[in-house]
């Protein structure tokens, strides 16, 4: 007799346990957020697209990665800001333009969103996977039907998986591929045929390998044919295959990608090689080994589940075998790497592992293996990118700023939420700001203190704004209005003319220190 609010209990919890998860994945990529830069960490645009990349990408605050370390998402964050492939920086600035400009969709969703304004562009396209993991949340949660610990952690293996993951830390095209295919499979298995095709269509814009989910298209029953699959499948194929001719129009003939396929099986025993040679070779890097070793675990335990029983009369069925097959064909460039891209190409995979486990109730066996996946999903989030020279940012009315480190000092230094650089008597600092109208001003409050009372002097360009004493206690000095130049950029000099003192004493070697900057606040307000 309490069976009825026994269960109504229990789905109460699994629903606020499920939003419990949602909030976690807030966190941690909310860790990302920067107050000058927005999601554009995500991005992870490097010192070559900041000498070669776009005009707009340059001009506009984004967070910048030390050394040659860019990857995909650069090449479609640049492309957000010329969807029409118009710009003739494109072709200097993305490598294998007319490869890459194939997925278009999260570019041009990027521009659409920004309304165009180039300052606004690439820290769309950084979030705009945000959005979209949230919403491939609400429609698995549908399509599963979660009401209890089964259904839980299916939709948890997928949400927290190596694919959906790396794709919002990477900003990728993967994420959005996968949600449609997913939305178009749901709606195929319902009777909306037109939207499925539609659906496809949008998919393989975003990523072409998403095309494999038009086998979902065919309903093999009695008394059909399969006339209207292909009529299905040919509007599935239509968009790519009109984008495809566009791009080869305006910047002509691509890569045809072909060298991502190998023999088949012949890259996946490659990688379960690599990955088990990398344990003794790397054991500095044992946790990312070991969440590589899992992530491949897992993608063949969604594979081996898939295949162990035929039922072609299921749309979700007939794509997880298409996949399984590009699983088979992919090269040794998407196993490559930690954890590699395949668990990205595979996203739609993992999608219908879940599916197909939740509605056979498959043991706990099958749930856990293929949702090994999410450890190493957990770990692209972890590590925080930090801007080695920044002391200091915010945002400003209409606006915001990031502080930096010039020349003369020793470092940046930190402790818990404490940052300091030390100085031997003379050093700059470097104000970017955005968002400022061209006649704005900005009022600079700079907190210092000195290795002992000492005099201090502070110069913008060749204006000594402030003269006067500071001690060995923390204190903010407020500098007067200074004019917001055109490059957006301010530089203050800061110089005591006092003899700096040896760190640990007389005779101790140590660096010469006079002062410390500490922090750095901005307010704006609008010129006369």
């Amino acid at each position: 007799m309490n069976a009825p609010w026994i269960a109504a209990l229990l789905r109460r919890r699994i629903v606020l346990a499920g939003w419990a998860l949602a909030l976690v994945f807030a966190v941690l990529a909310g860790r990302f957020w920067h107050p000058h830069y927005g999601f554009t960490r995500f991005i992870q645009l490097d010192e070559a697209d900041r000498r070669s990349g776009v005009r707009e990408v340059r001009q506009n605050p984004v967070f910048w990665y030390a050394g040659e370390n860019g990857y995909d998402g650069a090449a479609y964050a640049q492309i957000a800001f010329h969807p029409t492939l118009d710009s003739e920086e494109l072709k200097a600035a993305v490598g294998h333009l007319s490869y890459r400009a194939r997925r278009i969709l999260l570019s041009a969703i990027a521009w659409v969103a920004a309304a165009g304004d180039p300052a606004r562009i690439a820290g769309t396209y950084a979030a705009l996977n945000l959005a979209v993991w949230a919403a491939l949340a609400l429609l698995l949660w549908r399509i599963l039907r979660v009401s209890d610990a089964h259904g839980l952690v299916a939709w948890t293996g997928v949400m927290f998986s190596a694919g959906a993951l790396h794709s919002v830390r990477l900003a990728l095209t993967d994420l959005l591929a996968a949600t449609l295919a997913a939305w178009a499979v749901w709606g195929g298995e319902r009777g909306r045929g037109g939207r499925a095709a539609f659906l496809i269509g949008a998919a393989g814009l975003a990523r072409e390998t998403a095309l494999t989910a038009v086998a979902a298209l065919w309903r093999p029953k009695a008394g059909t044919t399969f006339g209207r699959g292909f009529r299905l499948a040919g509007l599935a194929v239509l968009p790519l295959a009109l984008w495809l001719g566009y791009v080869r129009w305006r910047l002509g003939p691509a890569d045809q990608g072909f060298g991502n396929f190998t023999w088949p099986v012949t890259a996946w025993i490659d990688k379960w090689v690599e990955v088990i040679a990398a344990f003794p070779r790397h054991p500095d890097f044992r946790w990312l080994v070991t969440t590589t070793f899992l992530a491949t675990v897992g993608l063949t335990a969604q594979a081996a589940y898939v295949l162990r029983r035929a039922r072609p009369a299921d749309p979700w069925w007939r794509l997880g075998v298409v996949q399984v097959l590009l699983m088979a064909l992919l090269g040794t460039a998407v196993w490559e790497g930690h954890p590699g891209a395949a668990t990205r190409v595979l996203l739609p995979l993992g999608i219908v592992f879940a599916v197909l486990a939740v509605r056979d109730r498959a043991p706990w066996r099958w749930l856990i293996a293929g949702g090994l996946v999410v450890f190493a999903g957990l770990e692209s989030l972890r590590d925080l990118p930090a801007a080695p020279r920044e002391i200091s940012a915010g945002r400003l009315p209409g606006g915001s700023y990031s502080a930096r480190l010039a020349d003369g000092w020793h470092g940046r230094e930190e402790h818990r939420n404490s940052i300091w650089a030390w100085s031997g008597g003379a050093a700059a600092l470097e104000i970017e700001t955005a968002g400022l109208p061209p006649d704005a001003t900005v009022r600079v409050r700079l907190e210092v203190r000195g290795i002992s009372a000492r005099p201090l002097e502070i110069w913008h360009e060749k204006t000594r704004v402030w003269m006067g004493e500071i001690s060995t206690t923390r204190a903010w000095i407020g500098l007067p209005p200074l004019r917001n130049p055109p490059a957006r950029e301010l530089r203050i000099e800061l110089r005591s003319p006092a003899a700096p003192v040896a760190e640990g004493g007389t005779g101790g070697g140590g660096r010469p220190l006079s002062f410390a900057l500490s922090g750095v606040k901005l307010d704006s307000s609008a010129g006369r």
